[in-house]
C-alpha cells in the first residue's frame, strides 16, 4: 500500500514540477505584456499599478494605462492562447495525431464565413441593432458560424465509426468553407477588405473588460472541463477498442470532447480573429519534451499557450509602432519555421 501512495505521490511532484515553471513563465509574461506597448512602463510600475489595485490604494500616473488597457488584454490572450492550446491538445489526442490542429473540425473556417459574411453583407443589419448588440454583432456571426461547420462535420463524420470519417468530414467543410471566404472577399469593397485582412491574421486590439466579460463565461467551462478527460484521452492513444475495453464510450467521449473544444475555440475565434499555430505548435512541442500523458499534456499546453501568445501580442504591439501588427503574423513566424525545422530533422534521422 504505501508503494503504491509513494508512486502516485511520485506522478504528482513529477507532474508539478513542470507546471510551476510554467506559471512562473506566464507570470513572467504578463508582466512583459502589460509592460510593452508605444508607451513602455518599467516592470515595477506594472507591478505597482496591480498591487494598488489590489490594496485600494490611490491610483497614480500610469495606472490607468495598465488596469483599463493593458491588463484586460492580457487577460485575453491568456484565456485565448490557453483555449487553443488546449484544444489543440485534445484534438491531436482524439485523432492520435500530433499534427492535428482545432480548426480541422471546421470551427475556425465556419467563423471565417460567418463573421466575414456579416462584414460583407450585414452592415445594414448592424446600423438597425441596438449599439451595444451591434457591436459584437460579427464575433456573434462568427460564433454562430463555427457552431454550425462544427455541428456539420460531426454530423457528416459519425456516419461510420473511427476518426477517419469525421478527419474527412473536417476536410470537406474547411474547404468549402473557404471558398465562403474567397467569394465574399471578392465581393468586399475597399473598406471592407482593410477589416477582412484585420480580422483573418487575428488581433488582440480593442479588448476591454467589456468584451472580455462576453467572451471568458465561453472559455473558462472548457478549459476547466478539457484536464477531467485525460485519463479517457490516454486510453485512446492506445486505439478505441482499447479504450473500449478500459471501461471508456470512445463515441461519447468524441461527441464531448469535440463540443469542448467547438465552444473554446468558436469563442477565442469569434473575438479575436484565425490566430494559427498556436493550437499545433505548443501541444506538439511540449508532448516532444514530456510525452503524450495528457495529465500533464492539457493544462501545461494551456499555460504554455496563454503565455505564448502573451509574447506574441507583445511583439506585435512594439514592431511596427506606432500601427500594430496582426497578431497571426508573428504566431505563423514562430511556427512556420519551426516546422520546417522539424520536417528537416526527421528527414536526416531517416537517412541516417
Amino acid at each position: 500500500m504505501s508503494a503504491v501512495v509513494f508512486a502516485h505521490r511520485r506522478v504528482r511532484s513529477g507532474r508539478g514540477l513542470p507546471l510551476a515553471g510554467l506559471l512562473a513563465l506566464l507570470l513572467a509574461m504578463a508582466v512583459v505584456g502589460m509592460a510593452s506597448g508605444a508607451m513602455p512602463l518599467p516592470a515595477g510600475e506594472v507591478v505597482g499599478a496591480l498591487w494598488r489595485a489590489v490594496m485600494g490604494e490611490a491610483a497614480r500616473e500610469g495606472d490607468l494605462v495598465v488596469l483599463m488597457l493593458r491588463l484586460p488584454r492580457v487577460a485575453m490572450a491568456t484565456l485565448v492562447g490557453a483555449a487553443l492550446a488546449c484544444s489543440g491538445a485534445t484534438m491531436q489526442g482524439l485523432f492520435r495525431n500530433p499534427l492535428v490542429e482545432p480548426g480541422l473540425i471546421g470551427v475556425s473556417a465556419g467563423a471565417a464565413v460567418g463573421a466575414i459574411g456579416m462584414i460583407v453583407l450585414g452592415g445594414r443589419l448592424l446600423a438597425v441593432l441596438p449599439s451595444v448588440l451591434g457591436s459584437f454583432g460579427i464575433a456573434a456571426a462568427a460564433f454562430a458560424g463555427g457552431l454550425l461547420a462544427t455541428v456539420a462535420v460531426y454530423v457528416i463524420g459519425r456516419r461510420r465509426p473511427g476518426v477517419a470519417t469525421l478527419l474527412l468530414a473536417g476536410v470537406a467543410i474547411n474547404a468549402i468553407a473557404m471558398a465562403g471566404v474567397g467569394l465574399l472577399t471578392f465581393l468586399a469593397n475597399e473598406h471592407q477588405l482593410r477589416d477582412l485582412n484585420f480580422w483573418t491574421l487575428g488581433s488582440l486590439g480593442g479588448t476591454d473588460w467589456t468584451r472580455l466579460a462576453a467572451v471568458a463565461p465561453l472559455m473558462l467551462p472548457p478549459l476547466c472541463l478539457l484536464p477531467r478527460y485525460a485519463p479517457g484521452l490516454n486510453a485512446l492513444l492506445l486505439g478505441e477498442r482499447e479504450a473500449a475495453l478500459l471501461g471508456f464510450d470512445p463515441e461519447r467521449l468524441r461527441r464531448e470532447l469535440i463540443a469542448l473544444v467547438a465552444l473554446a475555440t468558436g469563442a477565442a475565434v469569434a473575438m479575436c480573429g484565425v490566430i494559427g499555430f498556436v493550437g499545433l505548435l505548443v501541444p506538439h512541442v511540449l508532448r516532444m519534451i514530456w510525452g503524450p500523458d495528457h495529465r500533464l499534456l492539457l493544462p501545461a499546453s494551456a499555460l504554455a499557450g496563454a503565455a505564448l501568445l502573451i509574447g506574441a501580442d507583445a511583439v506585435a504591439r512594439v514592431a511596427v509602432v506606432p500601427a500594430e501588427l496582426p497578431i497571426g503574423v508573428i504566431t505563423a513566424l514562430l511556427g512556420g519555421p519551426f516546422f520546417l525545422w522539424l520536417l528537416l530533422r526527421l528527414r536526416m534521422g531517416e537517412g541516417t
